[in-house]
Parts: structure tokens; C-alpha cells; sequence
């Protein structure tokens, strides 16, 4: 009777009935309780002829009675809010009825209330309290199948037990080849497919199937829930199977529940950039693109080299053979870790060996020139940092200056100006720099002719002019500049803002 669930209702429950339901668990426990004393306390009396308390039994009977009632109440409160399979609630629903029933008609016997209305109602007292024991286990067998599935109780069973017991032979783990090239892997398969496993099948599967939604099988994924698609091909963001992950935990809709092991970062952004290539169940990555953001993730996966950057990954990123990202570094204080984070930073490895780090306030459109007095407390680690669209001002640059191993930067949609940029001039490595909607002038383009590493420089929306533009290419030819001059630069940069900020997106 570990969960005792009516039939869903066809209308949606108020949250007052929902509310009620969520105490199901904590009461059902009672009658569990008090039905088993009961039942100790009979044999005990049978066997050995000790004398209990009439009085002491008839109140743990009443109240093994009443506790009952409530949990097929609150049960039934908690099974509207639907995703439990059918038949088996049906059979806990009926059974947890009957638990009530029979330790009722228990408690009327053996208080004598029954007694004055059937002369032979004392013959109905053990067989009674019986039935209540023996369905009280059924019912709570069939309660842990809901929550837990059908095998919660038998999965661990040694060989020999499960052979005398007559329990089929246990379902093979999900068993996924191991990650020896990251190129090559099966993207679903090999990378989609264990994270479902391991945080949501639990409750999404063939014997529960919350919500109506199963994620064990692709033909499950793609047929979604009982509201509809949970993902939209090429809109991870937009899709329910992210937004449940990036709701609070406290919210109510938040997946997976509070309580449950969660989605790592990593995880999250995983799933997204699998549904933003299209959900594909049968490519490899080499197969679909792959953007900055995931590189680092999908790089901590397994072995193989470098994530390949031909055409089919359409990747924009800097050039692998970048020195900064072959150099070794010492790995991060922990301590400093949870410090960014608390800031509300994405901390990402971009590396298991060389311990380089991506820093991201994606998540964090607040962070301020306050906050980022922490960044240089791991200015060896911090690869890459991106704090577009956050509050920050070029007394933050002063901070980030300080990042000697800085690869890339982002600084879109900031309060930096020219005076920021003098400031940055230490980077050695500096090969990327998102300068997009900023208050950039021609003088601040004057300074960057001093940074030797940067290879690519974004200048769309900024007070920056042809002219100046002109004179920064004239001093480093070989840098990439993405501003507004041509039609054909416009579309390339709207097409890499298309890429970031589908990156960002997925670091969510």
C-alpha cells in the first residue's frame, strides 16, 4: 500500500486537490503501522496465551481503520494527477479499498458494535484481520510497481531466490559501447540515450508513464505526451523536454522531481543541441554540426582526437591548434568552482586532461562588475568567458585582463567601451572577441591593432565606421572583422549570432 492511486479523473485536478494528494505517502504508512501490530499482537496472544488489552487492540484496530480511509482518500486525490499505468491502478485502487473495509469490519467485531447486530460476528474477527494483513501487502507491492515500476522490488534478487520464487530472469542493463572516438559516436545511441536512462526513464517508461510520456524507446520519444510533442526539431530551447529541466526546482513541473538526481549542466546542454540538429536517432556526430558550446561537453565523453571541423560540423570556433588549449594547467580549487557558480555561472571543462575551463553567464544576465572580482581567482584556468548581455562595464575588463590564458571572449550587448579595450591588452592568446552592440568607436579599433593572437572580431551594431574598419584590416590582414559594411558580411554575422546564441541557449 506504498502508494495507494485511484482512476484519473478526465479533468484537469485544482491544485488544492493536488496539494492534498502529495500527503498520500506520508499517511499511508499508518494503517501500514497500526494494522501490523494489530496482527502481532493476536499471534502473540494466540501462541504464547498472553493476555492483551481489549481496549489497546479495539484503538489500533479504529485507528488502522480511519488511517486507511484517509489514504484511499488522499490516494485518490493523487492518482488525478494521471501518469500511472492502468490496470495495476486499478488493482492497488481496489485492494487499498478493501484494506479499509476489512480493518473497519476488524475494529466492529472486536469492539462488539457488530455484536449487537450479528449474534455470530465473532467468528468473522481473524478472518477479517487476515484479509486486511494479506491485502495490505498486495496493495503495497502494487504501489511500489507505480512508483518505482514493476521491478523495484525483484531488480537486485540473487540468481537463486529469483529462481524459487519464480521471478523471470532479470531485463539486461542498458548496455551502451563505449565512447573510444567522439566523431563516431552514435548520437542517440551512444550519448541521448544513457542520459534518459539514467534521469528520466525512471518514471517514464513501459509500467509508468507519467504524464502519459515515455522515454525509453525513440518511438515513445516521438510520439511525446498526453499534451503533445516534447520536443521540436531544431528548437531545443523551445522544446518541453528542456524547459522542464531549466524550470526551479521547487517548481512543481520541474524535471526531474526535487529530490531525484538531477540533469547536469552538461546533460542539458546535450539533450538541447541533439533536438536543436534535429533529434536525430541514427547519426553520428560527425554526422550533424557542432557548435562551440558543446565541443567541450561532447570532448569529455571519451577518447579519439580533436572534434573534427569539416563542413558537415559547420563549426565557427577558433583553430584547434590554438596553444592555449594544448597547455596544461593546474586543476581549479573546487572551492573557487562553487564560488563562480553561486554567481550564477555555467562552469564547464572544456578538457579532462589539460583542466581549461569555459565560464558562461548565460544563466546569469545580472552578473555585475561586483561579481566578476572572482573571475581572476582562476585566471590560469578560464579558457573562454561569456558575459554577453549582462550588466558588466569596463571596470569588469579590468578583472577579466587579468585572465592570462583567455581565448575567447564574448561582450555582446554590454556597457564596454574604448576605454574597456585598452585594458585587455595583455591577453597574449585572445583569438575571439564578440564586440556586438556595444559602444565600440574607431579609437577603441585603433588599440586592437596591438593584439597579435586575434583572429576574428564582431562589430555588427556598434559606433564603429567603414573607415575605421578599413584601417583595423589594413593593420592585421588577417584577421576575420564581422561588421556592417556589405549585405554579405550582415548575413554572415547574422548567421553566427544565429550560432551563438543557439549555444547560449543550450548552456541553459
Amino acid at each position: 500500500m506504498t502508494n495507494l492511486i485511484l482512476v484519473q479523473a478526465t479533468a484537469q485536478p485544482s491544485d488544492w486537490v493536488l496539494f492534498w494528494g502529495h500527503f498520500h505517502p506520508l499517511i499511508v504508512h499508518l494503517p501500514i503501522g497500526f494494522l501490523l501490530i494489530a496482527g502481532l499482537l493476536e499471534l502473540d496472544r494466540l501462541t504464547r496465551r498472553n493476555s492483551v488489552s481489549q481496549h489497546t487492540i479495539t484503538l489500533i484496530l479504529f485507528w488502522s481503520a480511519v488511517s486507511a480511509t484517509m489514504a484511499c482518500l488522499l490516494g485518490y486525490m493523487l492518482s488525478l494527477g494521471g501518469g500511472y499505468d492502468g490496470e495495476t491502478l486499478d488493482s492497488h485502487m481496489w485492494q487499498g479499498i478493501g484494506v479499509a473495509v476489512f480493518a473497519w469490519v476488524a475494529w466492529g467485531v472486536k469492539s462488539e458494535n457488530l455484536g449487537r447486530i450479528l449474534s455470530f460476528s465473532q467468528l468473522l474477527y481473524l478472518p477479517a484481520l487476515g484479509i486486511a494483513l494479506i491485502l495490505l501487502l498486495s496493495t503495497g507491492h502494487l504501489g511500489g510497481n507505480l512508483t518505482h515500476g514493476s521491478d523495484y522490488l525483484t531488480q537486485y534478487m540473487p540468481g537463486p531466490i529469483r529462481t524459487l520464487a519464480g521471478v523471470p530472469a532479470k531485463t539486461p542493463a542498458l548496455k551502451v559501447e563505449p565512447i573510444t572516438d567522439v566523431n563516431q559516436a552514435m548520437v542517440y545511441q551512444q550519448i541521448v540515450n544513457p542520459i534518459l536512462h539514467s534521469r528520466c526513464v525512471q518514471c517514464h517508461n513501459a509500467d509508468k508513464s507519467k504524464a502519459g510520456l515515455r522515454l525509453d524507446t525513440p518511438d515513445m520519444i516521438k510520439k511525446g505526451s498526453e499534451d503533445g510533442p516534447v520536443f521540436v526539431a531544431g528548437k531545443g530551447s523551445a522544446s518541453d523536454l528542456i524547459k522542464v529541466c531549466l524550470l526551479p526546482e521547487d517548481d512543481d513541473h520541474h524535471m526531474p522531481p526535487k529530490g531525484k538526481t538531477q540533469l547536469e549542466e552538461g546533460q542539458i546542454a546535450l539533450l538541447t543541441w541533439w533536438i536543436d540538429q534535429g533529434a536525430p536517432f541514427d547519426k553520428k556526430v560527425s554526422d550533424v554540426k557542432v557548435n562551440d558550446a558543446i565541443r567541450p561537453v561532447l570532448a569529455s565523453l571519451g577518447g579519439g582526437g580533436p572534434l573534427e571541423t569539416g563542413k558537415s560540423n559547420g563549426t565557427t570556433g577558433p583553430a584547434p591548434e590554438s596553444p592555449v588549449l594544448t597547455m596544461k594547467m593546474a586543476a581549479a580549487d573546487p572551492k573557487l568552482i562553487d564560488e563562480l557558480k553561486k554567481a550564477g555561472l555555467l562552469v564547464l571543462p572544456l578538457s579532462k586532461e589539460q583542466n581549461q575551463l569555459e565560464v558562461s553567464a548565460v544563466n546569469a544576465r545580472t552578473f555585475n562588475d561586483t561579481q566578476a572580482q572572482l573571475l581572476p581567482k582562476l585566471s590560469s584556468q578560464i579558457v573562454w568567458l561569456k558575459l554577453g548581455d549582462t550588466e558588466i562595464t569596463d571596470a569588469t575588463l579590468a578583472q577579466v585582463a587579468r585572465l592570462k590564458n583567455l581565448q575567447k571572449l564574448h561582450l555582446e550587448q554590454t556597457k564596454v567601451t574604448d576605454a574597456g579595450l585598452k585594458q585587455l591588452k595583455g591577453l597574449e592568446y585572445l583569438e575571439y572577441l564578440n564586440l556586438y552592440g556595444t559602444g565600440v568607436t574607431d579609437a577603441g579599433l585603433a588599440d586592437l591593432a596591438s593584439f597579435k593572437s586575434l583572429k576574428t572580431i564582431y562589430l555588427w551594431q556598434t559606433k564603429v565606421t567603414e573607415q575605421g574598419i578599413a584601417n583595423l584590416k589594413k593593420a592585421m590582414p588577417k584577421l576575420e572583422v564581422i561588421g556592417g559594411i556589405s549585405e554579405k558580411e550582415a548575413a554572415e554575422l547574422a548567421k553566427a549570432t544565429a550560432v551563438e546564441a543557439k549555444s547560449s541557449e543550450a548552456k541553459k
